[in-house]
């Protein structure tokens, strides 16, 4: 059953939209504070990019075999520029990338000494697309699906201003049009735009300052309660909630349920969310199978969390694991839904 789920990725194209980051990683040694002043002085020792953002998501699917366009705008700067290299070496297809001079390709520079973070700088530009670049983006996406066509399409938000209302909106319209799965990874500023969404996944906390919600606790039947607040305002047809060190909720139809997380050694969470709704989307996509989405993408989201920094899944573990710990579950339908 795995083994040819896993096959059936590669017959599967997904775009993601949304904003694309450049991960930059400095390592070094700390032993001693400026004597200018009271910061600590890092020997810089190695230096690495990584595909960040909305690029992690495309970088995760690439990884699972599946066919995957990027649809996002960047600055005509170096930035841009090595991560359209990178992800073309990744055999992401960067044909929907559109170089704007009024944007600046956002860049969030960390710097490590002995595993812990020393400090982050931003290079970023947060400001919404303006209403005619917005509408030459749609053009743009919209042009690139006619001729290809996803089987799903995720909408990827850190609030870095390419997933404006406008485009939300237009872009869901066409999918809706042409029977487009659509999935969302969603920020605060725009949580209600996603109005008629297929996936809808946002963690708990997010879901709970949305809703103003904040007491509720991480039982079943709060978070069908959430799902049902959350239906109310953006009829879509599946919450997959994260729900951290807990696991996720998803809830599709009448069918709700809670799957725990596996015990794992964590290192990093940061990326973790990317993995989440890759494998969500791709494996729905395949299977239409919410149920099975919500295993993977659990079992998925605690393997990257081993790891320092935001790293692609890896496809052969995550089958083996798939082998190993999810066959009976998968198999026999697992426990009672509520």
């Amino acid at each position: 059953m795995f083994k040819q789920l896993f096959e059936n990725f590669k017959n599967h194209h997904v775009a993601v939209v949304g904003d694309v980051m450049l991960d930059t990683y400095w390592w070094g040694i700390s032993d001693r504070i400026s004597p200018e002043a009271p910061v600590p002085v890092v020997a810089l020792q190695n230096k690495e990019s990584r595909i960040g953002g909305a690029g992690n998501v495309a970088l995760n699917l690439a990884s699972l075999g599946a066919n995957v366009s990027m649809h996002t705008v960047v600055g005509t700067d170096e930035d841009g520029l090595l991560l359209e290299m990178m992800m073309n070496d990744r055999s992401i297809n960067t044909d929907g990338v559109w170089k704007s001079p009024n944007r600046m390709t956002t860049n969030k520079i960390r710097i490590i000494s002995r595993s812990q973070h020393m400090m982050r700088l931003d290079r970023e530009i947060t400001n919404d697309l303006e209403k005619e670049e917005a509408q030459r983006f749609i053009k743009k996406t919209i042009a690139f699906f006619e001729e290809t066509p996803p089987h799903i399409v995720i909408f990827e938000d850190y609030n870095k201003g390419i997933l404006t209302q406008e485009v939300i909106i237009q872009l869901i319209a066409y999918c809706k049009a042409n029977n487009i799965l659509t999935a969302v990874d969603p920020k605060r500023k725009n949580f209600f735009a996603y109005e008629g969404v297929t996936i809808f996944k946002p963690n708990l906390k997010e879901a709970r300052e949305a809703l103003h919600v904040t007491d509720a606790e991480p039982t079943l039947e709060n978070l069908k309660s959430i799902h049902l607040l959350l239906s109310m305002k953006l009829n879509h047809e599946i919450s997959l909630i994260t729900l951290s060190e807990k696991g996720v909720f998803f809830q599709h139809e009448s069918i709700g349920r809670i799957i725990p997380a596996f015990i794992r050694n964590i290192s990093d969470v940061s990326g973790a969310g990317d993995t989440v709704i890759a494998v969500a989307a791709l494996v729905y996509a395949v299977t239409k199978d919410a149920r099975l989405m919500a295993l993977i993408a659990n079992l998925a989201g605690g393997m990257v969390c081993e790891e320092v920094g935001t790293v692609a899944i890896d496809a052969n573990r995550l089958l083996d694991e798939c082998l190993q710990v999810l066959t009976d579950e998968a198999g026999s339908g697992g426990h009672t839904d509520g």
